[in-house]
């Protein structure tokens, strides 16, 4: 049994906070900086340019890379040999969050009397039990300038793989400049309700540019991307060849009578990280 504290996974976190805030995934960076080579249209080019600009002025002069600063959402694969010691694990990202946004705009609040927290918490966090001994996470600040633009379906199955497709490329054609595009779509197939919505935005964390192991689910994202593109919305909606910079989906089996999809699209700044606390090697320094 491998001992870590929920204060070390947090303080962790806080650190991967800091840092995304300011910086895009670096994958990101690159398929924009693509984007502006072959793009020809001149206003879809400079809005690239600017957002190249901006994205380099961000992490030169550690400034938070959009004024909307967004929601934590944290994903944790924990190992089955890890005992986590200490307070809530919740209550610590949450002391976590809070620390890592005290110099950063707030935009948590109660949904129903809209009093803003003023600490940006609660996270939003995920966890599973995997095998293995480390703790995986996956830190996302999500804007809701894009997060108001996804959607959840439940298809008929009878509607089919087709109907899917096309209310997943509707789905971005409807958004259109909303979302700061060009964007990143994620896309959850199967399942239940929530599960294909919790599907959609793992599938967020994906490097632009990689491929699906899943040979089916590699065809069908080269050919969404292939019709979004050619929607001709563009870099900030001023046309051009790049509405979407990856489409990544995730599947699970689903029952007879249904066909969940769900499309969570992202902004064109991906401000996301992934590591890994190794508990056999970390294990003496991550208990409180």
């Amino acid at each position: 049994m491998i001992k870590i504290s929920t204060r070390y996974v947090a303080d962790k976190i806080k650190e991967a906070i800091d840092k995304i805030s300011c910086e895009v995934e670096p994958s990101c960076r690159e398929a924009l900086a693509k984007a502006y080579e072959k793009e020809d249209g001149k206003s879809a080019k400079f809005a690239l340019e600017v957002m190249l600009e901006n994205i380099d002025i961000a992490k030169t002069e550690r400034r938070p890379v959009c004024q909307d600063t967004g929601m934590v959402v944290v994903f944790l694969e924990i190992g089955k040999e890890v005992f986590l010691t200490g307070k809530l694990l919740q209550d610590e990202i949450d002391r976590a969050v809070e620390e890592a946004y005290a110099t950063l705009r707030k935009s948590v609040l109660d949904p129903v009397t809209r009093i803003n927290t003023k600490t940006n918490t609660p996270a939003v966090v995920h966890t599973s039990i995997v095998e293995g001994e480390d703790v995986k996470v996956q830190v996302m600040l999500k804007g809701f300038g894009s997060e108001n633009m996804s959607k959840v379906y439940l298809l008929n199955p009878a509607q089919g793989l087709e109907e899917a497709k096309r209310l997943i490329v509707n789905t971005v054609a409807t958004a259109a400049s909303n979302p700061c595009p060009p964007v990143i779509i994620g896309v959850g197939l199967g399942g239940t309700l929530e599960k294909a919505a919790l599907m959609s935005k793992r599938a967020l964390f994906r490097k632009i540019g990689s491929e699906n192991p899943i040979p089916h689910l590699n065809e069908l994202e080269k050919s969404l991307l292939d019709e979004i593109n050619s929607l001709g919305v563009g870099a900030q909606g001023f046309g051009g060849k790049t509405t979407a910079l990856g489409v990544f989906i995730e599947s699970y089996p689903t029952h007879i009578s249904s066909l969940p999809v769900s499309v969570n699209v992202l902004c064109h700044c991906s401000r996301a990280a992934e590591f890994v606390i190794q508990g056999r090697k970390e294990g003496e320094v991550c208990q409180a």
